[in-house]
């Protein structure tokens, strides 16, 4: 994070608060329902004291009786009904706060503008499911711990019209155990802060592994990675543990605290009773309140911890939120044509970078170190901030700094070599928004055909997460077959063939070739197919370009060129 804390104070205090806020009306009813719950609890002793009183004063005829019946129903009728519909109020607004927050962390992952915070995917991943929902269960903490200090507050106003010393023992021992909580409260925030840290790294490295399970079953580097990814499991369980522990100590420190005050309340409406103090009335509903009340302090001083927790959540939750852009795009959009130039580059093996690409161009770019590629790659699709290397990016003559992402990713088409395959069909992953006219063709220019045929549902055959149902080659085609279909104005593929064999590669070669006719097509490759299709041969070596001709004549005149490319 780069921005100073003065800038932002509190980010995960303004985050509990924009929850609060939004749903004040779910609150507030949330608040009255639980409200008249814990009323109708508290009713419920007091009413069976005052039935006692009243029959001890031997009052029993069956109009007191009925009464009687009738007040204990109401009450237990606005129990049951408050409890159900309250805590219905309050669910559906937290879990739709959950999804608010969840929405917005997705949002932030896939703005064009990545954002200047230290996290990797799976951190962000649990960011938008564990916190977001953490975060969102203050919503029905508010209402809760409300309704429990009603609770309380009826308990001890009863209490203390019985004897002032009974209801100045509850608001004591309540004040107290609060603050003895509270303190604990602050060692489970920090605690559930650091386990959920993490457990986020821990989901980032499972996601690597993941992505890079195929290599290092290759090189045999899966067993190092697989004990890499136990120690931080590890770490996650050990820390999972204390807090286990911690949360173990206050529950149990808090329902012994509570304990002690209902056993107190009992003990002196006892010695009141038996001092004639208090009547037997007043000492049945003493006691049914010490009973009951225990629930309400039991919830009341569960507060503290969910509050912290959820301030935690909403901390993490702000490193994304609150985290400036990588990059301020500009305003303008791309104008027609698809020229491309790249003046004096510096950034990563680059250095000085010259060449241009004319509108309806194929041009195929040959790089002998496969960084140089990548950082070539990662430049043309903004990948990499403006700011961040030295010279220009023209897009049909435009400062690529000047122009929007949106509207640059839109004209220009970067597709990397390790393309993204998501779960889905066949068609969904060519053709995401279902408005591309060019799937048949893409299709059909990819090589894709056997693909589809192979299936009887064709396109609509499913595709699991990843591709994980099909080969390398199949997953490149389907990759190629997408940036094809969305038929952008400047193309740039990167190494695109590489898991094809030598036919399909040639067969591939000629029909990007065909299809692309009259818009502007760069190839980072070192397929002589490709090579060989394209109008000519940018050679890039050392991070400048050394040598440009077509790829026959380079193959004739170039033995570096020949000694890198030919197979």
């Amino acid at each position: 994070m780069t921005t100073p804390d003065t800038q932002r104070p509190h980010p995960g205090s303004h985050i509990l608060r924009t929850a609060l806020r939004r749903n004040v009306g779910a609150m507030v009813w949330g608040t009255v329902l639980m409200g008249l719950y814990q009323a109708g609890e508290t009713a419920f002793p007091i009413a069976l004291g005052l039935i006692v009183e009243h029959t001890m004063k031997g009052d029993r005829n069956l109009g007191s009786l009925g009464l009687s019946i009738a007040s204990l129903a109401v009450i237990i009728t606005t129990v049951s009904l408050s409890w159900r519909f309250g805590m219905r109020v309050l669910q559906k607004a937290n879990t739709t706060e959950a999804h608010r927050w969840r929405v917005r962390v997705a949002s932030c992952g896939l703005q064009p503008v990545a954002r200047d915070v230290d996290l990797k995917s799976g951190e962000v991943l649990t960011i938008a499911t564990e916190d977001a929902d953490q975060t969102a269960d203050i919503i029905e903490v508010v209402p809760l711990l409300i309704s429990s200090l009603v609770a309380v507050v009826i308990a001890a106003v009863a209490l203390g019209l019985a004897d002032i010393r009974l209801g100045l023992l509850v608001i004591v021992g309540t004040v107290a155990i609060l603050s003895i909580l509270s303190v604990m409260s602050k060692r489970i925030g920090a605690s559930t802060r650091e386990q959920q840290a993490r457990v986020a790294r821990a989901g980032a490295k499972v996601a690597d592994l993941i992505i890079g399970l195929r290599p290092l079953h290759g090189f045999g580097g899966n067993h190092a990675a697989f004990r890499s990814y136990r120690n931080v499991s590890t770490e996650a369980k050990h820390q999972a543990i204390t807090v286990a522990r911690v949360n173990g100590v206050y529950a149990g420190t808090a329902l012994a605290l509570n304990a002690v005050l209902a056993a107190a309340v009992t003990l002196t409406a006892g010695w009141l009773a038996f001092e004639g103090r208090i009547t037997i009335g007043e000492l049945v509903m003493a006691v049914g309140l010490a009973q009951f009340i225990m629930e309400p302090l039991k919830l009341f001083s569960e507060m503290p911890k969910y509050v912290m927790m959820a301030r935690a959540s909403a901390e993490r939750m702000a490193l994304v939120l609150t985290a400036p852009p990588v990059t301020t795009p500009g305003p303008q959009n791309p104008a027609a044509g698809g020229d491309l130039e790249i003046d004096c580059v510096r950034y990563g093996l680059l250095r000085k970078l010259n060449f241009q690409v004319a509108a309806g161009e194929f041009v195929a770019i040959a790089v002998y170190q496969p960084r140089a590629a990548a950082d070539l790659a990662s430049i043309l699709a903004v990948s990499v901030p403006p700011h961040a290397y030295e010279g220009v990016v023209r897009v049909s003559g435009q400062d690529l700094a000047d122009l929007s992402i949106e509207a640059v990713r839109e004209h220009m088409l970067v597709n990397p070599y390790d393309g993204e395959i998501f779960a889905g069909t066949l068609g969904t992953n060519i053709d995401p928004s279902g408005t591309s006219r060019m799937v048949p063709e893409a299709v059909e220019a990819s090589m894709l055909t056997d693909v589809v045929a192979l299936h009887r549902e064709g396109l609509d055959y499913a595709v699991r997460d990843r591709g994980a149902n099909l080969s390398g080659g199949q997953r490149q085609r389907l990759s190629l077959a997408r940036a094809l279909a969305a038929d952008t104005d400047v193309l740039v593929l990167h190494n695109p063939t590489t898991a094809v064999d030598a036919v399909t590669e040639q067969l591939i070669a000629r029909n990007v070739a065909k299809l692309r006719r009259g818009r502007t097509t760069v190839v980072i490759t070192s397929s002589p197919a490709l090579l060989d299709a394209a109008d000519r041969v940018l050679v890039l070596d050392d991070g400048v370009i050394t040598a440009e001709d077509t790829h026959r004549n380079l193959l004739a005149t170039d033995a570096a060129y020949c000694l890198a490319v030919a197979r």
